[in-house]
C-alpha cells in the first residue's frame, strides 16, 4: 500500500493530533476522516486483489510442470501480497526444487508454514483455561428445615448421641416379700349379667 503527498500530510498531521489533542480544527478532523475513507477502501482494494491472485495461482499450480514459469512467479507475488502458503503448495514446490527460484521459495515457504504452526498453538495454549480446584464436598442429608437452616451442617456432622436405657428395677431386699399383685376382679357370668325373669302368675278370673 502506497501514499500519495497528500495522504502522508494527513496522516502527519493526524499522528501530532493523536500526540497533542485539544488542537484538532474542523479541517484537520474532516482530512483525518477522508484519509480513514481511504484506507477503508484501499484495503478492501487490496483484499480483492489478493483473492484473485491466490485463485490464479491455483489454476497454475493445477496445470503444474508445465506452468512451473508462471506458477513461482505468482506465488513470489502472492506471498508479498500477504498470501500464507497451503500445503499444496510445499508439496508443488518440492516436486520443484530442483529449480533455484523454486527451492528458494521453498524455504520461504517452510518458514512461514512454522510460524503459522507457533501461533496457532500459542493461541490455543492461551484459550485452555487453567484446570478448576476442585471444592471440598460437604456430606448432603435431609434435614428438617432444608439446607438453609443455619447450623444444620454442624448438626450434620455431630455424631448421633446413643438413647439413654431404661433404669433397671430396684432388686428387692433380701427378707421382704414381694408386694402381692392386686386381685383381679372375677369375669361376670351371662346368667349374671342377663338374670332370668320369673313367670308372671295367672291372674285369676272373678266369678259371675
Amino acid at each position: 500500500m502506497a501514499f500519495g503527498v497528500e495522504e502522508l500530510r494527513v496522516l502527519r498531521r493526524a499522528l501530532a493530533l493523536a500526540l497533542h489533542p485539544g488542537h484538532a480544527s474542523a479541517e484537520d478532523v474532516q482530512d483525518c476522516f477522508r484519509l480513514a475513507e481511504s484506507l477503508d477502501e484501499a484495503m478492501c482494494e487490496g483484499a480483492r486483489l489478493r483473492a484473485f491472485l491466490v485463485a490464479d495461482l491455483g489454476r497454475y499450480r493445477a496445470a503444474l510442470p508445465g506452468t512451473a514459469a508462471g506458477y513461482l512467479a505468482l506465488l513470489e507475488e502472492v506471498l508479498g501480497a500477504g498470501y500464507r502458503p497451503a500445503p499444496d503448495d510445499l508439496a508443488a514446490l518440492r516436486a520443484l526444487r530442483g529449480n533455484p527460484v523454486a527451492a528458494t521459495l521453498l524455504e520461504r515457504c517452510r518458514t512461514l508454514a512454522e510460524q503459522d504452526v507457533r501461533a496457532r498453538f500459542a493461541q490455543g495454549a492461551r484459550k485452555v483455561p487453567a484446570p478448576a480446584v476442585p471444592s471440598a464436598r460437604t456430606r448432603l442429608l435431609a434435614l428438617a428445615g432444608g439446607a438453609g437452616e443455619p447450623g444444620a451442617a454442624e448438626r450434620a456432622e455431630e455424631p448421633a448421641k446413643p438413647e439413654p436405657e431404661p433404669a433397671p428395677e430396684p432388686a428387692p431386699t433380701p427378707g421382704e416379700r414381694p408386694a402381692p399383685d392386686a386381685p383381679k376382679r372375677p369375669v361376670p357370668t351371662p346368667g349374671e349379667v342377663f338374670p332370668r325373669r320369673k313367670p308372671a302368675e295367672p291372674r285369676q278370673l272373678a266369678a259371675g
